[in-house]
């Protein structure tokens, strides 16, 4: 853990925070700054900044963690759906959000961009192809 990271911090009990989800591994918290209700975080309790930077095992318990929250959330909290986000730049601890959606809620989605040119599409796929 990271004794300046905040979430690091609420995973340990220092900063209080209502809890939706602990083991010995990982956290999940209500958001503080939540854009609906039940709007939660997920996170492991070890410290990783990036995604990137975690080891499989824990981006495979987390994903069935948050599936397993998911479940909860759609069934409890009658929502129609759980967006996942995955952004990783408000706090620097890998953490994973959980919104309860309803279908036509009005939150903004993703913009849209357009490519150049369909060259510009195969040379962009091309280089994320590549380097895998």
């Amino acid at each position: 853990m990271d004794n300046n990271c905040i979430f690091c911090k609420i995973a340990k009990g220092e900063i209080p925070s209502p809890v939706v989800y602990e083991d010995d591994k990982f956290f999940g918290f209500l958001d503080m700054s939540p854009v609906t209700k039940g709007h939660s975080l997920l996170i492991p309790k070890e410290h990783h900044v990036w995604i990137h930077e975690t080891s499989d095992e824990i981006l495979s318990k987390i994903l069935i963690i948050a599936k397993k929250i998911i479940n909860n959330m759609r069934n409890n909290l009658k929502c129609d759906y759980v967006q996942i986000s995955i952004v990783g730049t408000e706090v620097p601890h890998f953490h994973i959000h959980l919104i309860p959606r309803h279908f036509g809620d009005g939150l903004p989605q993703f913009e849209k961009i357009k490519y150049e040119s369909d060259l510009e599409k195969k040379e962009i796929a091309s280089k994320i192809k590549n380097a895998l």
